[in-house]
């Protein structure tokens, strides 16, 4: 029987890492390529507790359904968060979401017609232009150097694509480069959506992984006519497995979002953001950010500085000052798939970088995540990936 499926359902593809993540579950293969927190970093004894304390205390209330934006507490608790960081926001321009990657689709839903145009870094966030791409957009990509987005290349880009729907952005501890956006160009990526009318989606899951004391204002933190939507979530500085996101935007932005939301699963889990409130009420959350930043911190010098002795002098790769990334660049005419295929035989896992890149090309580069593995496994898979690309 042939089936008949939409137009869109053709431009939707595997996920790279997804389907790389298959092969990372063989015994003894030691995985760089998801974006998987450090498990050790989980509060599991604590959990047990507010599971507890949350069943017996609202369980009637837990287990029902509840409205569509969130538990009010979380939103009250992110809205508070966020202004700390000088965002000016309220609990009611808060949406809670099944992780930020939810805010991505939404995102697709609500701007992208077919035949769109949206703007975004090269390299950019696969799991972003996945959710796009089901919305058969075109994308424009805009060079990087160290600071990000290169804001001269994004005028230029704004000034051809006069109808382009959204710029998105993954300023601090991007994904998957590690590079951070400096503040002056922060300010004025705001200035130019403005003038062009054209709103910035910020992700901003890592933004709260910083390895040192500068303190990096987020995007919508300039933003005063609410062009900049913020992405937000807990899975990298708490618990995935909980998949608790939130959009954050403008009151006439944010009523769309929730119409999206209401079409798509009603709610998000409401056991799942009693649980994380209970935790925020009872222990605290900024120590335990901080023990996860330790941890990343560590193995990120663990693997950098491991690198540096195994890996060929000319191989080049940044040195992320926070988050879970470095992104490696080969010689011209080497394909970071044929290095993986090699590398699998000697049980060591990354990410071909040619995913990143929403137009394809650039081979010649792979993400490496110094979070999940502790540091020996760190210190092996990088002496075993090292004389695979020796031998190349």
């Amino acid at each position: 029987m042939q089936i008949k499926y939409a137009d869109r359902v053709d431009s939707i593809k595997p996920s790279a890492i997804r389907e790389l993540l298959k092969l990372t579950q063989q015994p003894g293969v030691i995985s760089f390529a998801g974006g998987w927190p450090a498990p050790e970093s989980f509060p599991i004894e604590e959990m047990k507790q507010v599971s507890m304390k949350v069943l017996e205390e609202q369980g009637r209330s837990a287990l029902q359904y509840s409205t569509t934006e969130g538990y009010p507490a979380l939103r009250e608790f992110i809205a508070d968060r966020m202004k700390k960081s000088g965002i000016q926001i309220e609990a009611n321009q808060i949406l809670i979401t099944n992780g930020s990657q939810q805010g991505l689709d939404f995102s697709g839903k609500l701007f992208i017609n077919q035949g769109d145009t949206i703007i975004c870094e090269s390299p950019s966030y696969v799991g972003a232009l996945n959710a796009f791409r089901a919305y058969m957009p075109n994308f424009v990509e805009i060079p990087m150097d160290d600071e990000g987005m290169k804001i001269e290349d994004l005028e230029k880009a704004l000034k051809e694509n006069p109808n382009a729907k959204f710029i998105y952005v993954v300023p601090t501890f991007q994904n998957p480069t590690g590079k951070t956006m400096g503040i002056e160009r922060r300010k004025k990526l705001v200035q130019l959506a403005s003038k062009y009318m054209v709103p910035i989606l910020e992700d901003n899951p890592y933004g709260e992984l910083s390895f040192t004391d500068e303190y990096i204002p987020p995007v919508k933190s300039f933003d005063t006519e609410g062009i900049v939507i913020y992405l937000g979530t807990f899975s990298k500085t708490f618990c995935p497995g909980l998949r608790i996101g939130w959009v954050a935007a403008s009151s006439e932005i944010l009523r769309k979002y929730v119409l999206a939301k209401q079409g798509a699963d009603l709610q998000t889990n409401t056991l799942s953001q009693m649980e994380l409130v209970r935790f925020l009420e009872l222990y605290d959350f900024d120590e335990h950010v901080k023990k996860v930043r330790e941890i990343y911190k560590k193995r990120r010098d663990v693997m950098l500085s491991t690198m540096k002795e195994e890996f060929p002098y000319h191989i080049k790769y940044t040195y992320p000052n926070g988050g879970m990334f470095t992104w490696v660049e080969l010689p011209q005419g080497i394909d970071a798939a044929d290095v993986l295929k090699k590398s699998l035989e000697y049980k060591v896992a990354f990410v071909p970088g040619s995913s990143f890149y929403p137009n394809g090309g650039n081979e010649n580069h792979f993400r490496l995540n110094y979070g999940t593995m502790n540091e020996e496994l760190i210190v092996e898979g990088i002496k075993r990936l090292g004389k695979v690309l020796r031998a190349l």
